[in-house]
């Protein structure tokens, strides 16, 4: 299919970019790598008489480690993420889920501010950021502000952000720690059946923290703070391991299609968090 016309915008700075998205209103769109929103334009399942496009904005690119806190420009494209030396030895988590993206052509377009800010229930980031407790910094027409990712997003593509704004940065403390990053897919290229993002810390054999996330098992990413606190205080048994893991299951809530029934999926989702909770484990 060939998309609708439109009026194509390359914006060189981000108040350039909100300012086209203020004067178009609804007719205007944003976007970064474009796999979510050109698809959609060119199956017609959306009109967009302005597409602003954002590659041009040098702002917006690149990754900073300062200290215990890392910053990440929104378009930063996610062979960046996996090729970066300081973002793997401050947060190797992210290159661990980075590589499970797609595949190597969509990953060397496609960014990261792009992954979590259109509110896709299969991406795989947005999962991954509550899990870090990352923070989202929105740039609009009356100026920027800071919207924790834990509490981004309402439903499924339904976002705290504004038409209006822009996703500019994504930030996070640096994590301490055992991490693991486990999907299941069908295939190369394909969403998660469920994906599971952990951290864990450990002092004297017991898990002192942990912070656990699931991907495509609900409208939204799944951050689960019952789940995390079944591990706390624990030596990682197989017991805390299914408190966690039954934590997790009640938090849930998968839908049947193309991947599965309902049952499978929990199914799957359990086997990915225990996988991701003993490989955390192990390396904390």
């Amino acid at each position: 299919m060939i998309p609708g016309n439109f009026d194509y915008h390359r914006p060189e700075s981000v108040a350039d970019a909100v300012a086209l998205l203020v004067k178009y209103g609804d007719e205007a769109r944003a976007t970064a790598g474009g796999h979510s929103l050109i698809p959609m334009m060119k199956l017609r399942m959306t009109e967009i008489a302005h597409l602003v496009d954002l590659q041009a904005i040098g702002d917006l690119k690149g990754i900073k480690v300062d200290g215990d806190s890392v910053s990440i420009g929104a378009m930063t494209t996610q062979h960046e993420l996996i090729t970066s030396d300081a973002l793997a030895k401050a947060a190797p988590i992210i290159r661990e889920a980075s590589l499970q993206i797609a595949d190597p052509q969509v990953r060397y377009v496609g960014t990261v501010g792009g992954n979590v800010a259109n509110g896709d229930p299969g991406n795989d980031m947005p999962g991954l950021m509550q899990c870090l407790d990352a923070s989202y910094v929105l740039s609009g027409p009356d100026g920027t502000r800071e919207v924790a990712a834990r509490e981004f997003y309402e439903a499924a593509y339904f976002t705290a952000r504004s038409d209006e704004e822009i996703l500019v940065t994504i930030r996070f403390p640096v994590p301490k720690g055992g991490y693991a990053y486990e999907k299941q897919k069908r295939k190369i290229g394909d969403y998660a059946t469920a994906a599971a993002a952990v951290l864990i810390e450990k002092d004297g054999g017991k898990c002192t923290s942990a912070s656990i996330a699931m991907t495509n098992l609900a409208d939204t990413p799944v951050w689960c703070k019952a789940a995390a606190d079944a591990l706390v205080g624990t030596s990682l048994d197989g017991a805390a391991l299914d408190s966690a893991v039954a934590a997790m299951q009640e938090a849930i809530d998968p839908q049947e299609d193309n991947r599965g029934p309902v049952d499978f999926k929990k199914h799957v989702a359990g086997v990915m968090l225990r996988r991701a909770i003993e490989r955390a484990a192990s390396r904390a």
